[in-house]
């Protein structure tokens, strides 16, 4: 009789074998994270719009020769201080002076016909007054001494300007200032109108900042500005003096230009940060928030508000107005008290529960006096 139901209770181990290798797995439990929190609220802004700013002279000259040749020699370095009227470079004059020459042998030609012409016209003159000739032949003795006078004119202006082609191969500083740009080389053959040294003039002095395109249309001609130099306490008070008419085509942004007072002169080429007043949110009551709470939905910025009830999380949208330092202004989406998930919010999902995470408090360790070690050395007698 065993030997019958051997079979039958094997099958029935098989089969309950195969029912459960069939059943579904139990799910495991989404385990709770901790997470930071912090509670909305509405505080003042820093600050409003800070740039940096390069101070430069108001006045900038590129100075050039007047005429093409190689430079022979340069006597001015960078960042040298000039005088109007001190040489600063210098071109081979050898063809011009050559020029020049030449010139004053056409003066002395133009000059020795007209001495003629004159001479001739005097004769003739005195012919005529004894009737011995007629007056057409002295009309045509005048025309000969004009047209050798206007020859003499020509020749001389011709020499003026040869005279000055020659004087053009030094070039004098017109202005006093430094010297902010060398652009040739000695050696160099340059056109006549390259740039060879800049020059910024002394006087007064600009900063030049750029602004984005949806800030420009807040800052008018006349409006004040805090200049602030690295490392100094005390601001200075500027005024804006131009605000470019057109984007820069590579950076797209807006050059401003802001006059200092002449008292408060700064080093050229310095780095200071510019505060427009017109752009001055300082203690703007607004909602800010850390950009590590913010989370990217689709083309839209959400973050996670936690329901304190059943501690579950859920995806809010908001919109973002602006940036204040690290942080970012609200703009609609929060209401003050709310409690928004802070950090780790790339790991959360929709209805998951969390605990709020805190921070464990430093044990101050506990230092245990050893006990004074006993001298075992006897003592002397």
């Amino acid at each position: 009789m065993h030997t019958k139901l051997l079979p039958a209770a094997l099958t029935l181990v098989a089969a309950t074998v195969l029912l459960s290798g069939c059943s579904r797995p139990v799910p495991s439990e989404e385990p709770i994270r901790a997470v930071k929190v912090l509670t909305v609220g509405v505080e003042g802004m820093r600050a409003g719009g800070e740039f940096a700013g390069e101070v430069r002279a108001r006045v900038e000259s590129r100075l050039g020769f007047r005429v093409g040749g190689k430079i022979v020699r340069r006597q001015v370095e960078l960042g040298q201080r000039v005088k109007a009227g001190e040489i600063l470079a210098q071109l081979d004059p050898q063809d011009y002076q050559l020029a020049v020459q030449a010139a004053k042998a056409q003066v002395a030609a133009a000059l020795t016909n007209r001495d003629l012409a004159a001479a001739d016209f005097k004769r003739y003159k005195e012919l005529r007054d004894q009737n011995f000739i007629s007056g057409a032949e002295l009309e045509r003795r005048d025309a000969a001494l004009k047209a050798a006078q206007a020859q003499l004119d020509q020749a001389q202006a011709q020499g003026s300007a040869q005279g000055n082609q020659a004087a053009y191969t030094t070039l004098v500083a017109d202005v006093s200032g430094v010297v902010t740009s060398v652009d040739a080389e000695m050696g160099q053959v340059v056109a006549a109108g390259t740039p060879v040294v800049r020059i910024a003039q002394d006087g007064p002095r600009d900063v030049v900042f750029s602004v984005p395109e949806d800030k420009v249309a807040q800052i008018r001609m006349g409006s004040g500005v805090d200049v602030r130099a690295w490392g100094a306490q005390t601001p200075i008070h500027g005024l804006v003096r131009e605000v470019a008419a057109s984007a820069d085509p590579v950076t797209r942004t807006f050059g401003v230009k802001v006059s200092l007072p002449t008292k408060d002169a700064l080093a050229l080429g310095a780095t200071v940060s510019v505060v427009p007043q017109a752009l001055d949110r300082s203690g703007v009551q607004v909602i800010k928030l850390p950009t590590s709470a913010l989370r990217q939905d689709g083309q839209s910025s959400a973050v996670w508000v936690l329901d304190t009830t059943s501690m579950t999380v859920k995806l809010q949208p908001i919109q973002i107005a602006t940036a204040d330092g690290n942080d970012v202004i609200v703009a609609g989406g929060l209401q003050p008290g709310m409690q928004v998930v802070s950090a780790g919010v790339h790991v959360l999902s929709p209805g998951q529960k969390v605990t709020v995470y805190k921070e464990k408090s430093p044990v101050a360790p506990v230092n245990v006096a050893q006990p004074a070690m006993q001298s075992v050395a006897p003592a002397a007698k």
